[in-house]
């Protein structure tokens, strides 16, 4: 394949690059005062990104044809289906960020060059097709991620989530990068490709450990159970525009990057690692549930609720199908709306003078005070435990389906029954927020950009997103299908 067939597999990837350069030259001599121009500057960039997927997504491409340099990058259906909610969950952090940074004096120019660089850095691990473009784009996304978390320089709490997210991201990465050495010494090559057909057959020692170490350590990116042990500080003290953020899109970018890995380089060897990954969807549903049960933060109950969906969505992952891919994709689109929607909930939760709430029993009885936005954040709540007719039902439905065709029962069995302990803290929220006596606190008024995202993800997570459900599992399907296109 040639050069120019391959830039135009990397237009996406080429209009991030292009965007964040320039701005990061314009930030360093326009200063603060355009910060909003180059927030406004990023969210076009990132729209136009993803209008640039239109095509493949449609048409479903997979095969030789989205190689790009050789077999370094795939710019498959199913790499663009993940880009999407990508970029969608980046627009959405940036078109929040402004109004809550301005009343702080903390918005800066960085804060769109950092977050396009994170994005561009996520775009290139799911589209990787080898060992080294997974960790290029890996630690661009992750650089990037830690400076973000520690954004608000004079807060304590943010310094401190910066600093455990970068000691404990520097470990992680360690981690995979020692996985993929072994897997480097004991096939050969550090190619998807080549890595599969080396390791058909007998699975060796060595390469075991290697499957080990690389499946840690992209447990951690995703936030896994237990390899938890950051989210909830870094969620807390991470300026919430910031958690916002890092709850969606990064999110999104490491479950799909563990799904290639899994189904593209372990494909041959599902038995090995389908038990690693049901002992952990296990252990970070129940972990997400029971830790979730006692906080009294918003934001730290969030995180763990963050923990618990990611043991979902990995029993799609165990199913080890092309229905479970498919599945896995649809609760992750339905994931990013109920994620987008609570934290630009928690964004508005704020007191007459515009101070956050972040108190649980602070909320108590906002109902009066803040009728509309109560009602939205009662619904997520209720999407979020996967009741029905809410559409988070609907990714549960799914990724159970899955893991039944696939004969995994038990697993869905279990699945079912742990989620029933996790209502319990989202039914808690809603009846603090409904029917306890008014607490009087959470009564400041909203930016109109936070109440619009908050009206849309509350329409999509309403019974009205099911009309999205033959579109949104087609074009999962056919991601799918090209995630488990073998060449």
């Amino acid at each position: 394949m040639d050069l120019s067939t391959s830039l135009q597999l990397i237009i996406p990837e080429l209009i991030l690059t292009a965007t964040g350069l320039v701005l990061l030259l314009a930030a360093a001599w326009g200063g603060d005062k355009p910060a909003r121009l180059f927030t406004g500057i990023a969210i076009a960039a990132l729209f136009a990104s993803g209008i640039a997927l239109v095509p493949t997504l449609h048409d479903g491409l997979m095969g030789v044809e989205t190689n790009a340099f050789g077999t370094l990058f795939k710019a498959d259906s199913y790499a663009a289906f993940a880009k999407a909610l990508i970029y969608l969950a980046a627009i959405g952090a940036l078109v929040v960020a402004p109004a809550w940074f301005d009343k702080r004096g903390a918005m800066r120019s960085e804060y769109p060059v950092l977050i396009v660089f994170a994005t561009l850095g996520m775009s290139i691990m799911v589209s990787a097709g080898d060992f080294i473009t997974l960790y290029l784009g890996l630690e661009l996304n992750s650089l990037a991620a830690y400076v973000l978390a520690a954004f608000l320089r004079d807060d304590r709490r943010s310094a401190e989530a910066g600093l455990k997210y970068f000691v404990l991201g520097a470990l992680a990465s360690g981690i995979l990068l020692y996985g993929m050495s072994l897997l480097y010494g004991f096939t050969g090559s550090t190619d998807f490709a080549g890595v599969r057909e080396a390791l058909n057959g007998e699975l060796s020692t060595g390469a075991l450990f290697g499957l080990v170490f690389v499946l840690a350590g992209l447990a951690f990116k995703i936030a896994a159970a237990p390899f938890h042990m950051w989210t909830p500080d870094v969620y807390e003290g991470a300026p919430t525009p910031v958690t916002t953020f890092f709850a969606t899109a990064p999110k999104v970018a490491a479950v799909a990057l563990l799904g290639r890995v899994a189904f593209d380089v372990f494909g041959g060897q599902v038995d090995a690692w389908r038990q690693i990954v049901i002992f952990i969807a296990l252990l970070s549903i129940v972990i997400g549930a029971l830790g979730a049960i006692g906080q009294e933060n918003i934001k730290r109950l969030l995180a763990y609720s963050s923990i618990n969906n990611v043991g979902f969505i990995l029993i799609g992952v165990a199913a080890a199908t092309a229905a479970g891919a498919s599945a896995m994709l649809v609760y992750l689109f339905i994931y990013v709306a109920m994620s987008l929607g609570s934290f630009v909930a928690v964004l508005m939760l704020k007191d007459s003078v515009g101070n956050d709430v972040e108190n649980i029993s602070s909320m108590a009885g906002m109902v009066k005070e803040q009728p509309l936005l109560s009602w939205c954040l009662f619904f997520l709540m209720l999407s979020l435990a996967g009741i029905p007719p809410l559409f988070g039902f609907w990714g549960k439905f799914v990724v159970f389906q899955a893991a039944v065709e696939a004969d995994l029962v038990i697993l869905a069995a279990l699945g079912i029954a742990a989620s029933v302990i996790g209502a319990f803290y989202y039914l808690k929220v809603c009846k603090i927020i409904m029917f306890d006596d008014s607490a009087g606190v959470v009564t400041g008024k909203s930016a109109t950009s936070h109440w619009v995202l908050l009206l849309i993800t509350s329409a999509i997570i309403s019974p009205l997103g099911y009309l999205l459900t033959p579109s949104l599992g087609d074009l999962s399907d056919k991601a799918a299908e090209a995630l488990f296109l073998t060449l």
